[in-house]
C-alpha cells in the first residue's frame, strides 16, 4: 500500500478528489475524522493510502493554514474580491467587510478593479493600496493589467468574489481561457446570488488553482465567521501603527478624543472611507453576546 500527499480538490457524496502525483484519486474519509467533528473539506492537504484494489482512504489531515465553514474550503492563499467601476457602482463598506473577513481568516484579499474602460478605477486603487492592500485596475482591451493579475494568482489557491455583474467570469475567462466552462458555471451559481449548499471545487491553473465557490458571499462571511469588535481593528492593516498611541486605552477607535487612528484619518493617512468601514462594522457586532455568534 502506498501513502501519498496531495490537496482535496472536490468532495460530493461521501468521497473526496484528491490530487497526488499527477492523477486524481478518489477516496473514503476515515470516520475518526467525523468522530472528531473535523470532516476534511476542499483545499485541505492530506495524506491518503491507494491499495492494490478497493478505496483509496485519507489518513491524515495536515496541519490547516485558515478553514472556513462556509463555503467548506481551507487553506486559502488569496481571496480575489471583484468590483466594478460601474454597473453595479462600487460599495466601500461591502468591499471592507469583505477585506476584513479575509485578513480575519489568515486569508490575503486582492482588489481587483472592472470596467476601468468605463470609468477611471483609480480612486479605488489608491483607498486600498494606501491601506496595504494589493489592489488593480483592468479592462479587457489591457492586456498587461490582466498578466499583472495573472501573475499575482501564480502557486496560490485562490477564491474570487463580488456582486453579480461586476465581471468575474469575464475577468477569469481572460485569466484562463482553458477554463471557459467551468467560469460559465461560476458565473451561473455566484451571479444569481444563490447561497444554497453546492459543491466547493478546485480548478487547476498552472501552478495554482481556483476555488469554484458559490456560497462565497458578503452575507455568508458575516453570517459564518463574525469577527468579535475587539479584532476588527486588527483586520484594517492600516490602522496597526496607531492603535497603541491612542490617549485612551480603552479607546475603541470610533470617536474618542484623543484616539490616533481618527487623527490619521484627518490627517490623511487613512482614508475616510475605511474609517467609516470600520466603524460600522464595529456599531453592528458591539452589542452581540458570544453566544449569539454561535
Amino acid at each position: 500500500m502506498n501513502l501519498l500527499n496531495g490537496i482535496i480538490v472536490k468532495s460530493t457524496g461521501g468521497f473526496y478528489y484528491v490530487e497526488a502525483a499527477d492523477s486524481v484519486y478518489e477516496c473514503k474519509a476515515r470516520g475518526i475524522f467525523r468522530k472528531r467533528n473535523n470532516s476534511p473539506k476542499v483545499g485541505d492537504r492530506v495524506s491518503i493510502s491507494v491499495p492494490a484494489d478497493g478505496y483509496c482512504s485519507i489518513e491524515e489531515i495536515l496541519p490547516r493554514k485558515n478553514t472556513l465553514r462556509r463555503p467548506p474550503l481551507s487553506n486559502i492563499d488569496l481571496l480575489v474580491i471583484v468590483v466594478s467601476t460601474v454597473d453595479p457602482a462600487p460599495n466601500t463598506l461591502i468591499i471592507d467587510k469583505m477585506t476584513a473577513a479575509a485578513v480575519d481568516n489568515d486569508i490575503e484579499p486582492v482588489v481587483v478593479i472592472s470596467k476601468s474602460d468605463l470609468k477611471s478605477g483609480d480612486e479605488l486603487v489608491e483607498i486600498y493600496r494606501k491601506a496595504g492592500i494589493k489592489a488593480y485596475s483592468y479592462n479587457a482591451e489591457d492586456k498587461d493589467s490582466v498578466d499583472t493579475i495573472r501573475q499575482l494568482l501564480c502557486g496560490k489557491v485562490s477564491a474570487f468574489t463580488g456582486n453579480s455583474g461586476v465581471g468575474k467570469s469575464t475577468l477569469l475567462n481572460l485569466l484562463y481561457p482553458e477554463l471557459e466552462l467551468a467560469t460559465g458555471e461560476i458565473s451561473e451559481k455566484l451571479g444569481r446570488g444563490r447561497h444554497t449548499t453546492r459543491t466547493v471545487e478546485l480548478f487547476k491553473i498552472g501552478s495554482g488553482y481556483v476555488a469554484d465557490t458559490p456560497g462565497f458571499s458578503t452575507v455568508d462571511l458575516e453570517r459564518y465567521n463574525m469577527i468579535d469588535k475587539d479584532n476588527i481593528k486588527f483586520c484594517f492593516p492600516e490602522f496597526r501603527d496607531y492603535l497603541t498611541s491612542c490617549q485612551f486605552t480603552s479607546c475603541s477607535h470610533t470617536c474618542e478624543k484623543g484616539c490616533s487612528v481618527i487623527d490619521a484619518v484627518k490627517n490623511g493617512v487613512i482614508s475616510e472611507s475605511r474609517h467609516q468601514s470600520y466603524v460600522a462594522m464595529y456599531n453592528e457586532v458591539k452589542d452581540i453576546k458570544d453566544w449569539q455568534k454561535k
